[in-house]
């Protein structure tokens, strides 16, 4: 791969999937010395947690795991679908609410399902923890620990 490929995890909220993805993300191409091939980001359908840390359970499980989740909150603005290759919906509603935001019909053809990357898991989507107990966090990682795996292995 010869130039940069910018990516943006999107959910609901940006405080649970999509910083705890962003964060996996980074992770894997540290580990894997290709930082520089990825930009990566997240961001929310919903603005109104901005600013905010991700939710302080996703970084307690995401801190067990070795992930740092440190982002901010921010909504998706119409923008990024200039700034962004590849746009990830974390579920249907997600990705229902990018292809309504986008643009054009090229911008449609960058929004994707993070779903489609998890191949060691029978699942659509990756479901959202907020009101769930510890074990739904632990689910949700391992869930994105498996699918930043394809992506990066897909995009590369």
């Amino acid at each position: 791969m010869s130039c940069k490929k910018s990516i943006l995890f999107v959910c609901l909220g940006n405080i649970c999937r999509s910083p705890a993805a962003e964060g996996v993300f980074n992770s894997l191409i540290k580990n894997d010395s290709a930082e520089e091939l990825f930009i990566v980001d997240s961001a929310g359908t919903y603005g109104g947690h901005a600013g905010d840390l991700p939710d302080s359970r996703m970084r307690k499980a995401a801190l067990k795991r070795g992930y740092d989740l440190t982002s901010r909150s921010r909504k998706v603005i119409t923008n990024d679908f200039d700034i962004f290759d590849i746009i990830v919906a974390m579920d249907d509603s997600n990705y229902d609410n990018l292809i309504e935001l986008a643009p054009t019909i090229e911008d449609r053809d960058k929004v994707c399902k993070f779903a489609d990357y998890i191949i060691s898991y029978d699942i659509d989507h990756v479901p959202d923890p907020y009101y769930e107990g510890a074990e739904g966090f632990e689910y949700v990682l391992d869930l994105l620990e498996d699918g930043c795996k394809n992506l990066i292995a897909a995009v590369k």
